[in-house]
């Protein structure tokens, strides 16, 4: 009886995560970075980790989408399941650790938002795999140097570092409306 009752409990689950498509639960977790950057949960170095895992596997599914003639196999997903799986829960190890910053000012505020509309892009569909691995390392970049330079700087930006930050938000911004705006859509 207990193991009929495992049984159930593990297919209830499955059924759950498996429930979402491979482009829902990348949207999901896009949206749980973009909450952990506004809260401060979420250090810049921790969201580089996470922004360059994310983009390797958005890589990962576009290349399997294009060898596959735009679907993934079975064994595909499963496998792409198992890596979303692995940064959910880095996620969430990393929103609920000691580590907290707050983004400050105009260069946190733009990193939160370039996150939502890059979550916003691959919820509608607007964003291809490709194009949101593309975004993802960019932002990954910027976040990076923001890192690197805070530290640099006993944790603020110096005003030529903010102008630096800014004008590549600036081109990162217009890339993320070519791209949600351009003829490729994503496949359901």
């Amino acid at each position: 009886m207990k193991i009929t009752n495992l049984i159930v409990a593990g297919a209830v689950f499955a059924a759950t995560v498996f429930g979402q498509t491979v482009d829902q639960r990348r949207e999901n977790q896009q949206d749980r970075v973009a909450q952990g950057i506004a809260s401060g949960q979420l250090t810049p170095g921790e969201t580089t980790r996470i922004e360059h895992q994310e983009a390797g596997v958005n890589h990962q599914i576009h290349q399997d989408r294009t060898a596959n003639g735009g679907t993934l196999t079975e064994a595909e997903r499963q496998q792409v399941n198992h890596e979303q799986n692995g940064m959910s829960r880095e996620i969430y190890s990393d929103k609920h650790n000691a580590n907290q910053t707050n983004f400050r000012g105009e260069v946190g505020a733009r990193q939160e938002l370039q996150q939502q509309r890059i979550a916003q892009g691959v919820r509608s569909g607007s964003l291809t795999a490709g194009e949101t691995a593309r975004l993802e390392g960019k932002q990954a970049g910027i976040n990076h140097e923001v890192r690197a330079d805070r530290a640099a700087n006993g944790g603020t930006l110096t005003s030529g570092e903010r102008r630096q930050v800014n004008r590549q938000q600036n081109r990162t911004s217009g890339q993320i409306y070519r791209a949600k705006h351009n003829a490729a859509r994503q496949p359901k």
